[in-house]
């Protein structure tokens, strides 16, 4: 990770290499909000590189900008000021290149688990239907669901449709997963089963990620580098390297501490407690 403006922050050996062309790149980048009442400024000019295969979490305070500036980078937003490339093209709307989860897996209830990853395969025309099968298959066993697949959306516990929901993601093949407090409303245990199932994704897929999260240990377990922002209007205020080999236990020490850090810092911002 490495921040344009105003620091720049590198990423140890144990991350990706940032001297590689950068896989995405967010430059200068600002957002309002208006409507006949109000303007609210949500983002301010926030720049950053992300590299090939770099995880990277986005913490801060409700309301500082963070789900917009991942709606920016997928295309789904765009900005006011400032632009996105992704792998050097200009990102001017959605692609399969760069694909969202949500806190809520918005699965299709009338389909079957099968159904639903097989849904996001659609966006891969050049595929015959048996190649299609073998992906569905295939990141329903990565995920831990092959026994799972003609289940129904209204049977599974909220873990299992959250993992529904990631392979539906990933079954395109992406080079960005775009998170969006996707464990946010599970619970400990259930979200503790999920950071292992990203982070082995994240080894055996090699991924960009960008994650965003209020949780400052999901932060440290998840990510090569936390982004801290500030409140809005958003801004990037301080990088921290999280240099922990992967596999990581949210019950690591060294991880804990990290989070910390992490959490003193946004206290030190917003002047409040936050979840560790």
């Amino acid at each position: 990770m490495t921040l344009l403006d105003p620091t720049e922050v590198n990423t140890r050996n144990h991350g990706p290499d940032i001297k590689a062309s950068p896989k995405l790149v967010v430059e200068n980048v600002s957002k309002w909000f208006r409507t006949p009442r109000a303007s609210v400024h949500a983002l301010d000019n926030i720049s950053m590189r992300v590299a090939a295969s770099e995880v990277v979490c986005l913490v801060g305070p409700s309301g500082c900008g963070k789900s917009t500036l991942l709606d920016i980078i997928a295309g789904l937003t765009k900005p006011d000021a400032g632009r996105v490339l992704a792998d050097g093209q200009l990102v001017t709307g959605p692609g399969r290149q760069r694909l969202m989860v949500f806190q809520e897996p918005s699965l299709f209830p009338w389909l079957d688990v099968f159904g639903n990853v097989m849904f996001g395969l659609k966006l891969c025309p050049e595929l015959s239907g048996s190649e299609r099968r073998e992906i569905a298959h295939r990141l329903l066993a990565l995920v831990g669901l092959e026994k799972f697949e003609r289940v129904h959306v209204h049977e599974l516990s909220g873990g299992m449709k959250q993992r529904v929901a990631l392979a539906r993601a990933l079954a395109p093949d992406p080079q960005v997963l775009l998170m969006d407090e996707p464990f946010g409303a599970l619970d400990a245990t259930t979200r503790e089963h999920l950071y292992d199932d990203i982070q082995r994704i994240w080894s055996t897929s090699g991924k960009t990620i960008i994650f965003v999260t209020h949780n400052m240990r999901e932060a440290a377990c998840l990510g090569d580098c936390v982004l801290l922002m500030s409140a809005a209007p958003g801004r990037i205020v301080q990088s921290f390297d999280i240099p922990l080999p992967r596999p990581r236990s949210i019950y690591n020490v060294e991880l804990v501490a990290h989070a910390a850090r992490i959490a003193d810092a946004l206290r030190g911002t917003v002047g409040q407690g936050v979840s560790e």
